[in-house]
């Protein structure tokens, strides 16, 4: 919670209010009904603007065994983290109605779905929109339910899971300003563990700052409202 709170903190210097990304029950030993600290956080940040999206149901991949194309699709994206990415769309359809309700009981109404490492099978994007959710992204576009557009979104995003992959993270963040500063619509999407190394932090400061000398800050229901 304390790093969640430091981003926030980061976000707000930059003067971005910054969506949320709420997992009903982190590995399945954090259920949202029992911290409801954590909640009343939330519901005080979306009421200053924040919107809420779903992020899985438990986030991990436990009981989800992967075919040898789910394993070369996740190949240096995640460490058994992406949930959606074996699940068709019954499967995805029912955790995603399972945890709307979950978070609904709680006083969160998430505007949208971002799924665990952003893995998914097409699908899972037509389960979020049948679920009545207006939007989904995965780590190339963002599938805007709510007045059927799909828009090309490149993300910025790091790992600090290790030496070597936080200082590839922040070569990747200036290659991406090279090639990508001029795209429509950017996304920059942090992580707690983000705090976890230096480089990560110097990156994340350097990006939000030439990122937004560039452009505005936009809420996602810009795109359809």
């Amino acid at each position: 919670m304390t790093s969640v709170k430091t981003l926030w903190r980061l976000c707000g210097a930059h003067g971005v209010v910054p969506g949320l990304l709420v997992v009903p029950d982190w590995h399945g030993r954090a259920p949202v009904e029992g911290h409801a600290a954590f909640v009343d956080w939330v519901r005080e940040r979306a009421s200053e603007g924040a919107e809420i999206f779903l992020h899985g149901e438990r986030h991990d991949e436990v009981g989800l065994p992967r075919r040898w194309r789910d394993e070369i699709r996740a190949i240096g994206r995640t460490a058994r983290e992406g949930e959606f990415l074996t699940l068709d769309y019954a499967a995805a359809r029912d955790r995603i109605e399972r945890s709307l309700e979950r978070l609904r009981a709680v006083g969160l109404e998430p505007v949208g779905f971002v799924p665990p490492a952003w893995l998914a099978r097409p699908e899972t994007h037509l389960a979020v929109r049948d679920a009545g959710l207006a939007v989904s992204e995965d780590d190339a576009r963002l599938f805007v339910h709510a007045c059927g557009l799909t828009l090309e979104s490149p993300v910025l995003r790091w790992s600090a899971r290790g030496a070597l992959r936080a200082h590839a993270s922040a070569v990747q963040e200036r290659m991406r300003w090279a090639l990508q500063r001029r795209a429509r619509i950017v996304r920059i999407a942090l992580h707690p563990s983000d705090l976890d190394h230096r480089a990560v932090v110097a990156s994340i400061e350097r990006a939000m700052s030439a990122w937004l000398s560039l452009r505005s800050p936009a809420t996602y229901a810009s795109l359809w409202s």
